[in-house]
């Protein structure tokens, strides 16, 4: 599927940005440090980023200078506005700041790749837009390539009474205008001074299991829009598993829940998630959790030699399992089109018994016959893992794959080029630790489900986790429990490429939509903060809870 027409109407993705000034907390910047660029990779034309000094109580004041001993009061220097996340680098100046005013427009070129951002931004503010030049009082926007920070890093300037957002990339200036949004709701204008901000990590989102639960097209936009204004720009969605396939199919359209998306409402969805710079990663997850499907194909339904079935477990060694799966990843695939597709591959049970050799004497005989006498049911597994990612590959996109379908010790190994989402797993085995597959030179995203795992009805020892706990305690290298790896050169931004905030329907009416949105809310503003800027948090969690009240985030 092509690019989407961009909406005219911006004010549909957003109200109005609250105009009352608020006391604006002072961060305090301290001398500059070594510049550090999006990915870990130097950038010789990335801005240096002065280091923040934070407290563990009130925020710090930005130095000054002695006051003068004439009777002149010196103008005080700007001080850096308050985000979610907050701004990595402000350089403050003497003025007045910008606001709206009767007369201020955001220019930009409106036949340009920044149109749907100068229309979005005005909405929100309630200005008008314009091509061309700007003037005293304008809000400008624009792509400047070559410009350093990173594809989603930008420049906020603000300077005599104008501001322009400039970036390498429609992404960063995106970013931009949502700092302008919410340094006006906080604080009333933006301070007069230099920002230069980008993100630590290249991947921060929320995981939404649809499968289990119904949402609702509408439930599922106004996340996006929250997320947006976070700087948050992965949505996973896992739409099929035991309980139910949420997706209209075309090639298979029996094993399709009654309540579902229409292909109309996602492509509703993933239009949206564009505008918004938010990338939508379907999740199939194969060879468990296909309940859904096995209900209308029993004959793929995974029995020991015993005859037992285990539920949601396809037979691997029938072709059939593999055709279905296939056509369904090349149906869903342009309805798709970011980058990622994930294959799940967790949970597959025929592991899980204490002799897989003996309990499926047919996975044995697929897997010997496949890669030779010595191969195991393990062997098999880790084969189907490789074959649906050279699938998504063949269909333009990275695969990614749950932490426990990766084996070690076999015939054959899994794909060296498939991304490990990390949970933990909490299968019969113990898992294995997350610094074993950064060791093997894989990237690895953080999900783990100490921290980031909001499952409904708290079954199996889980609790829905506080956004205190992920703004005090958790790292993007605390990927297991609550103890970070502690070598740190394999958990930089490009080992550890970010993480996923995931919402698991386990118990689909232990919730309302209401109630998820609710109890999601600051853990996705405390995630936010967390990959966004690498330091200490710069504001006390009582103080981050009521600017996140504040902005409505």
């Amino acid at each position: 599927m092509g690019l989407p027409v961009r909406a005219a109407k911006a004010a549909i993705l957003r109200g109005g940005v609250a105009g009352a000034a608020a006391t604006v907390v002072l961060i305090g910047l301290g001398c500059q440090q070594t510049q550090s660029t999006h990915h870990g990779t130097a950038s010789p034309r990335a801005p240096t980023l002065p280091t923040r000094q934070h407290t563990t109580g009130s925020p710090a004041v930005t130095r000054t200078t002695a006051a003068p001993t004439s009777a002149q009061t010196t103008p005080t220097p700007s001080a850096a506005p308050r985000t979610i996340p907050s701004v990595r680098a402000f350089t403050p100046r003497s003025g007045p700041g910008w606001k709206p005013g009767r007369n201020s427009r955001v220019v930009a070129d409106l036949r340009g790749p920044l149109a749907d951002e100068a229309r979005m931004i005005a909405g929100e503010l309630g200005l008008r837009t314009a091509s061309g030049a700007p003037r005293r009082g304008d809000l400008a926007l624009a792509v400047v390539a070559g410009q350093g920070g990173g594809t989603e890093g930008y420049t906020l300037t603000v300077h005599q009474g104008s501001a322009r957002v400039t970036g390498p990339s429609t992404a960063g200036v995106f970013y931009g205008t949502r700092t302008v949004k919410q340094a006006l709701a906080s604080g009333g204008k933006l301070p007069e001074g230099v920002i230069h901000d980008r993100p630590d990590r290249p991947q921060r989102g929320l995981n939404l299991d649809i499968a289990r639960k119904f949402y609702t097209a509408g439930w599922i936009e106004a996340r996006l829009r929250e997320m947006a204004d976070l700087k948050l720009n992965q949505l996973g969605l896992h739409f099929s598993d035991d309980q139910g396939f949420r997706i209209q199919s075309d090639t298979h359209p029996e094993i399709v829940s009654a309540r579902h998306l229409t292909k109309a409402q996602v492509r509703q969805i993933v239009a949206l998630a564009q505008r918004l710079h938010i990338t939508v990663v379907p999740e199939i997850d194969s060879p468990g959790h296909l309940g859904a499907v096995i209900r209308q194909h029993p004959e793929l339904q995974l029995r020991n030699a015993g005859g037992t079935s285990f539920q949601g477990d396809v037979d691997i060694s029938k072709p059939a399992s593999a055709r279905i799966v296939d056509q369904l990843m090349r149906e869903y695939a342009p309805l798709f089109p970011g980058r990622y597709w994930h294959l799940g591959a967790d949970e597959y049970l025929a592991l899980t018994v204490k002799d897989p050799q003996a309990s499926f004497p047919q996975l044995v005989a697929a897997a010997q016959r496949k890669y030779g006498s010595k191969a195991t049911v393990q062997d098999l597994a880790t084969g189907w893992l490789n074959d649906r990612a050279a699938v998504a590959r063949s269909l333009g996109k990275e695969p990614k794959a749950w932490n426990d379908g990766f084996f070690t010790g076999g015939v054959i190994s899994p794909d060296k080029n498939i991304q490990v989402e990390y949970w933990t797993g909490r299968t019969k085995w113990p898992a294995r630790p997350p610094v074993e597959y950064l060791r093997e030179g894989r990237n690895v995203v953080n999900l783990n489900s100490e921290y980031l795992y909001y499952v409904l009805g708290q079954p199996n020892g889980f609790s829905y986790p506080t956004g205190k706990r992920i703004y005090d305690e958790w790292t993007p290298g605390t990927l297991r429990g609550t103890q970070p790896i502690s070598d740190e050169k394999l958990t930089g931004p490009s080992r550890v490429l970010g993480a996923r905030f995931a919402v698991w329907s386990d118990q689909p009416g232990a919730q309302t939509e209401q109630q998820v949105a609710k109890g999601i809310r600051l853990p996705l503003a405390a995630l936010s903060q967390r990959l966004w800027d690498p330091g200490n948090p710069p504001l006390t969690w009582s103080a981050f809870t009521r600017l996140a009240d504040r902005l409505g985030v």
